[in-house]
């Protein structure tokens, strides 16, 4: 059984500026799991000026007790990040896996940032999916269960991330707005 994950809405920002706070997106206060961000690799492609950038994000999460009692693990996490930001379609897109547990369980998520059709100077589409797979084909029910909880824990983190990510760029804009208002002075 694959659990799935998908939300579609759009953030009341220009793609320029979401693309500015991806890369500011932690630390922030609705998202206190992530401890750790990386950059493994980063690349523009000299032709298409597409950056390539991928990273590990390091979270703190409390696993249940039974899935660290019959799965060993801890409450450290890890996670592989690959995106791509291609300024001149204006669409980022975003990779990312988890390392952790990966022989149990796999979530593969995918999130597309774009401009938003009905207002493409103001507004920016988000787009995410996330694929929740078990591992355990012996296990069957155990395997289910995980999928469960690890779909359950996917949803609320999705949540505190839009949240946290809101906050981050209404920081932005505002830090901007001031930079604007001192310079006009």
């Amino acid at each position: 059984m694959v659990q799935f994950f998908s939300q579609l809405f759009s953030y009341s920002h220009p793609w320029t500026h979401v693309n500015v706070g991806i890369w500011q997106k932690y630390p922030n206060p609705h998202s206190g799991h992530v401890i750790s961000v990386d950059v493994l690799d980063r690349s523009i492609d000299g032709e298409t000026g597409i950056i390539r950038t991928e990273r590990i994000l390091g979270c703190k999460q409390s696993a249940p007790k039974w899935v660290v009692r019959m799965l060993g693990g801890s409450d450290d996490a890890f996670v592989r990040e690959v995106s791509f930001v291609d300024p001149v379609t204006s669409r980022t897109t975003i990779t990312s896996e988890n390392l952790s547990l990966s022989q149990y369980v796999t979530v593969l998520e995918q999130i597309t940032y774009e401009r938003d059709p009905t207002s493409p100077q103001s507004r920016t589409q988000f787009r995410q999916t996330a694929e929740i797979q078990s591992r355990m084909g012996l296990w069957k029910s155990v395997g289910e269960q995980l999928e469960k909880y690890s779909a359950e824990r996917f949803s609320t983190n999705a949540k505190l991330g839009r949240e946290g990510f809101e906050h981050v760029l209404r920081a932005l804009w505002e830090r901007r707005l001031e930079r604007e208002t001192m310079s006009s002075t």
